[in-house]
């Protein structure tokens, strides 16, 4: 009888078959899992058997990775039918399907598929077999006492049999190139773009994404402090940062620990489905010699690479090649360069030296004619698709609540960046703060307070009035403003305090689409006008650029005010 993973259970006799196995017709696919990367992988396979009710499908932990606890939490979430190690030992299965040759798997009895478990074969790990072998495609665990591990080798490119002959020529003869099917997911979810955008509050920003692979080499070991200093050097209206780490990366210190280490601005995307979500809205990435790169070199995206060099990566690989050819950031003051000398197409090229072309598309087809043909049985059920990518969840904190601002005047053209607030230094030119989303320190700092005025909220209020009180409340406050909707603000200044502005934006349209800046940052615009644009003003018209784009901007005496429904 089966239990779940890790559960107390008797062991059943050496060769009996799965429970169920007298059903006509009926199959036993086994999933070995060593750790969530090679989980993460099996999953994206699961389609070759959608609606097949002949086809039984269980999941049991290899021993032996540091890192099986996080695939057996993502195991018990899904609700997937497991088996403990010891079980699976003492069963026949007609299939058994894994993502790495790691671990005692030549003590399962059935015949076993390999598929990579990342974007092709790029690097050696230390410690683990030959050095000058990639992990993957290592003798010392394709062999065992003399015999091939697998019956089969599912690779995404040609290339990829031929460095197997190379290194392992017992095994040549049992390679199918049959793509890649988290490539194929990838691809099919471009439609989707806007939709993951919106969901991480991107707009029109630039989403610039890093990529950390897992040990001593790899970025956040290497250069723990980047993500940092990018939120130190970027503007928050041109720039939004992510961090896509490796699933070791996330189980060493835990989720938890590792969020911790990162700015409260930076996205952290969970290592399942999300990374690959996170990567479509992606506008360019920076990298380190994870081949997670691959898979935004295959969308053309900007690449930069981050990797300073080491034992891990072998030379001639894909995630070689593309390093090779992209711009390097050596300094967080270096990005804007590194973005402007991408050359499209570049990534792309190196991109087809880990993903077949003629392929792209056909992953699960390809390996639904493979794996049946090795159970010996017909499919029923249509060809299967890619599943789309689920929209990732919204961040925490999509803008700051505060922010150090620095404004430049050039006639009627202020030029605005914001940059989120460090307690380590003085603002550029002034602080701004959301007066009811900071906390008291930065209200108390702050010299323009602002708040956006809902409309779903119990009681009556005059956003007005709200300026002159913020005013009276807050000495240090010089401007007060209240967002009444994205084109339109009202502004109380201390030098004037019987005046109040009403600031209106003009949209700026690109192609099908009317843009507004975020109208925190025309309020900061504003802040630094000249008391006399308060005092007895009738209008004042200006240019205000945020990010990469310039919005003209009307202010004027505001009509008489109204009420709006908030505390």
């Amino acid at each position: 009888m089966e239990t779940a993973a890790g559960a107390g259970s008797r062991e059943p006799g050496a060769g009996s078959r799965e429970p169920g196995a007298g059903e006509p017709g009926s199959k036993s696919v086994l999933f070995a899992v060593r750790s969530a990367v090679a989980l993460h992988r099996l999953l994206d396979v699961l389609p070759v058997f959608q609606g097949d009710h002949r086809i039984r499908r269980r999941f049991t932990l290899t021993p032996g990775s540091d890192f099986g606890i996080d695939a057996l939490a993502v195991l018990e979430a899904a609700g997937a039918r497991t088996v403990p190690w010891r079980t699976a030992l003492g069963t026949t299965y007609d299939l058994i399907v894994a993502a790495s040759p790691k671990g005692p798997l030549d003590r399962l009895r059935g015949p076993l598929v390999l598929l990579p478990h990342g974007a092709g074969f790029n690097k050696t790990v230390s410690g683990e077999g030959a050095q000058d072998s990639a992990s993957g495609l290592d003798p010392a665990y394709l062999i065992r006492d003399g015999r091939p591990l697998a019956a089969l080798h599912a690779f995404a490119h040609p290339g990829q049999t031929a460095r197997l002959a190379e290194r392992c020529p017992q095994v040549a003869d049992r390679v199918a190139v049959v793509g890649d099917p988290t490539l194929d997911r990838v691809l099919d979810s471009r439609t989707l773009r806007d939709r993951y955008r919106t969901a991480l509050g991107t707009g029109d920003r630039r989403l610039v994404v890093l990529l950390s692979t897992w040990g001593p080499e790899s970025l956040l070991a290497r250069r723990p402090t980047l993500p940092e200093e990018l939120c130190h050097e970027l503007p928050v209206d041109e720039y939004q940062l992510a961090l896509i780490a490796h699933p070791n990366a996330h189980s060493d210190p835990g989720s938890f620990e590792l969020a911790e280490r990162l700015p409260r601005e930076v996205v952290l995307a969970r290592p399942h489905e999300e990374w690959a979500a996170v990567l479509v809205a992606s506008d360019a990435v920076i990298s380190d010699h994870g081949s997670t790169a691959l898979y935004a070199a295959a969308l053309d995206r900007p690449v930069v690479g981050a990797y300073d060099g080491g034992t891990e990566l072998l030379a001639g690989t894909p995630m070689h090649r593309l390093l090779g050819s992209v711009p390097r950031l050596r300094a967080p003051g270096e990005l804007g360069a590194a973005l402007d000398a991408h050359r499209p197409g570049v990534p792309s090229a190196a991109a087809r030296t880990a993903f077949d072309t003629a392929l792209r598309g056909r992953a699960l087809e390809r390996l639904r004619e493979e794996l049946y043909g090795r159970l010996g049985i017909e499919p029923r059920t249509p060809a299967p698709v890619p599943r789309l990518l689920p929209v990732p969840r919204p961040p925490v904190d999509p803008l700051p609540a505060v922010h150090g601002v620095r404004v430049e005047v050039a006639g009627d053209l202020l030029s605005v960046e914001r940059r989120p607030a460090r307690a380590d230094g003085p603002p550029p030119h002034h602080l701004a703060a959301e007066a009811d989303a900071a906390g008291a320190r930065a209200v108390e700092s702050a010299g323009l307070l602002y708040r956006t005025s809902p409309g779903d909220a119990p009681g009556l209020w005059l956003p007005g009035e709200w300026t002159a009180e913020a005013l009276a409340r807050h000495p240090g406050c010089r401007t007060a403003g209240v967002i009444l909707s994205p084109d339109r603000c009202l502004v109380r200044r201390r030098a004037a305090p019987d005046t109040v502005l009403e600031s209106r934006v003009e949209p700026v349209r690109e192609g099908d689409r009317l843009l507004l800046p975020d109208p925190a940052a025309i309020l900061s615009a504003v802040h630094a006008l000249p008391d006399a644009a308060f005092a007895g003003a009738v209008h004042t018209d200006f240019g205000c650029r945020v990010g990469p784009r310039t919005y003209r901007v009307r202010l004027r005496r505001a009509p008489a005010t109204t009420p709006s429904t908030t505390p």
